[in-house]
């Protein structure tokens, strides 16, 4: 019986193990199932708010923002929401930049803090009429070719060594980005760049066991044999007049069979030859916001700070285009030579030896790069009538600029004494750039045709910065009109126990990193009625401030999408994101020590940056005669 029962019990027990683990496995499927669903709605959750980010990002904004105008009902908490709306705005670029700089336009009437007709006042000012100027001169520039001719007469002069061109085509760049677009300089620079580096990769490809240069040694990957071709626009990082590109394309000619032919020979002089196009590339995007820095009308945030200090400093007469060529010219070049010097280091090796060493015989690459560059200026042939006019008229703006005001001793400007601070450098750049639109480009013997025509001007004018510029112009009289930026200036008095410098490194590193990712005019639009109540609260020269943040403003060196010249550079293929990081932040520290160099020794006595001007406000407090 006992044998039958437990053969029995042996019998039954397996199925009732079975189905508790049937019913197990039941469970343990449900509930992956479940956990599967849950993971699957979680996906598309984040799928769809990564899709709708922009909308919710438009709609949470001003939403997380609203306690502050309902809690605090003052004029200062109302502009501070509108101030901090557009910085995310801007910041983020959910909405096209002009289009959040039209804010205020709607919402300080609504605040009741300026009346519409006196916001709209600060959509146009003078900085519009010199840049209408520019532009006609940088058109006229970019239709005859007067710009290639620059070019290429400055790379012929300084040779074909690897070093010393790339040192000419820097140079050449940061020249014409002194006057027209950063983006424009770039474009025009870097076909002639991609022409003399074929020409290169060709001599290699038929030279394989030729002389290997000894300056280019170091190791990476070979060249990228794909082609790539990218439109670039001014939609992520408009700077004026640098950054308008609609329209253009850029495609790069990196032929697969030239990059890679020369592979039986050493692979390493693919390697070599990578080097070089990768320094040549990042010092022309580089060298275009270096020499932009140099001129009041060379780039966006140095013609906002300008027209910012008209408006909110008005018997201020410091800034001229003289007194800034003296103070940021020694600046660009020496940021030039020393960026020029990291480069090399970085991505041709640590021989300079060429800088003393006498001219021997040149390799392949030298001989090919001398063969293009001699071809393409031969195509120019003999400089003709609009070239020679239109460099004239160039020499003529400069010079006008130059002994307008500048201040060492009478200029022209003092002809109009009954009319004093009436004429300024946009009456010259407006004057000298309707000329381009009557003077005819060719003789009698065909249809008149003027220099110039407006749709080419139309072409080249970047009205989506203008009227950001406009829409900074509007958010900074608001500020003083709702009194928010004497409320920052208090806010921020106890930061006067600091060291000036010490504060004025911290606001060059805080611009410097977030003009990486968002707009160069964006950056300095949020940061000048921030900047400048801050140099009132301690009591500083606010060009001491404002200057060198103004400058820090440029140095977007980092990423492809920093700028559009660094992206137009970035299309022809041969550099990587990790190349432009990593020679970026060397840039970086470079320009942030030379600013900081330049206003702590040369810009003091250029403009008394030592003591507190007289055009500046003294705040509740301080004793005006408190140096």
């Amino acid at each position: 019986m006992e044998g039958f029962l437990s053969v029995h019990l042996h019998q039954v027990m397996p199925c009732t193990e079975e189905r508790s683990f049937s019913k197990c496995d039941h469970s343990q499927s449900k509930t992956r199932t479940s956990t599967r669903r849950g993971e699957i709605m979680l996906r598309r959750v984040r799928t769809a708010l990564w899709t709708y980010r922009s909308t919710v990002l438009i709609v949470l904004t001003p939403l997380l923002l609203l306690p502050l105008p309902l809690v605090s009902r003052t004029k200062e908490a109302q502009c501070a929401f509108v101030l901090l709306l557009m910085a995310v705005y801007w910041v983020t670029e959910v909405i096209p930049l002009s289009m959040t700089a039209m804010l205020p336009a709607i919402l300080f009437p609504s605040f009741g803090i300026m009346k519409s007709s006196n916001v709209a006042k600060e959509y146009f000012k003078d900085f519009h009429f010199l840049l209408v100027g520019v532009i006609c001169l940088a058109t006229s520039i970019e239709k005859w070719g007067l710009h290639r001719r620059i070019a290429l007469k400055l790379v012929s002069m300084v040779g074909v060594n690897p070093a010393w061109l790339m040192l000419g085509f820097m140079s050449g760049c940061a020249l014409l980005s002194m006057w027209v677009q950063n983006t424009s300089a770039v474009a025009m620079v870097m076909p002639i760049v991609e022409a003399v580096l074929q020409q290169i990769l060709k001599a290699k490809e038929l030279g394989c066991g030729g002389n290997v240069n000894p300056n280019l040694q170091l190791d990476e990957t070979s060249i990228s044999s794909h082609t790539v071709k990218e439109t670039v626009s001014n939609d992520k990082k408009p700077d004026v007049p640098s950054e308008d590109l609609s329209g253009v394309e850029v495609q790069p000619h990196i032929d697969p069979a030239q990059a890679t032919a020369c592979v039986p020979a050493a692979v390493s002089g693919n390697k070599q030859d990578l080097m070089l196009c990768k320094a040549m590339c990042l010092g022309i995007t580089y060298s275009s916001n270096i020499g932009g820095i140099s001129t009041l009308p060379g780039t966006s945030p140095n013609l906002i700070f300008s027209e910012y200090l008209n408006q909110i400093y008005p018997e201020c007469n410091a800034i001229n285009f003289g007194n800034w060529l003296l103070m940021c010219l020694p600046i660009s070049l020496i940021m030039l030579l020393l960026t020029w010097v990291w480069l090399y280091w970085l991505f041709l090796g640590s021989d300079f030896s060429f800088l003393w060493r006498c001219k021997g015989e040149r390799s392949q690459k030298e001989e090919a790069a001398q063969r293009v560059i001699e071809e393409e200026y031969r195509s120019l042939g003999a400089m003709r009538p609009q070239e020679i006019f239109t460099g004239l008229v160039f020499l003529l703006m400069v010079l006008l600029w130059l002994t307008r005001s500048p201040g060492f001793m009478p200029g022209w400007a003092s002809l109009f004494p009954h009319h004093p601070g009436f004429i300024t450098d946009a009456t010259v750049a407006l004057m000298l750039g309707l000329v381009f639109f009557i003077v005819p480009a060719y003789g009698p013997d065909r249809k008149y045709e003027a220099l110039i025509s407006w749709e080419e001007f139309q072409a080249s004018m970047p009205w989506r910065v203008a009227l950001l510029v406009g829409g900074g112009f509007a958010l900074a009289g608001g500020a003083e009109e709702s009194g928010l930026s004497l409320w920052v200036a208090e806010l921020l008095t106890p930061l006067g126990d600091l060291p000036v410098l010490a504060t004025i490194t911290v606001a060059c590193i805080i611009v410097t990193t977030l003009t990486e990712v968002a707009s160069n005019a964006a950056t300095i639009t949020i940061f000048l009625p921030i900047l400048s109540p801050l140099a009132e609260a301690i009591h500083v020269n606010p060009l001491y401030v404002l200057i060198p943040t103004t400058l820090s403003t440029s140095f977007s060196f980092l990423l492809p999408v920093s700028n559009p010249p660094n992206a137009v550079v970035f299309s022809y293929g041969y550099i990587s994101i990790m190349d432009m990081v990593k020679a970026g932040i060397g840039v970086n520290v470079i320009g942030l020590l030379t600013v900081l160099l330049a206003v702590a020794t040369w810009g003091v006595p250029l403009f008394s940056l030592d003591s507190y001007p007289d055009w500046a406000p003294v705040l509740p407090g301080f004793n005006s005669t408190r140096p």
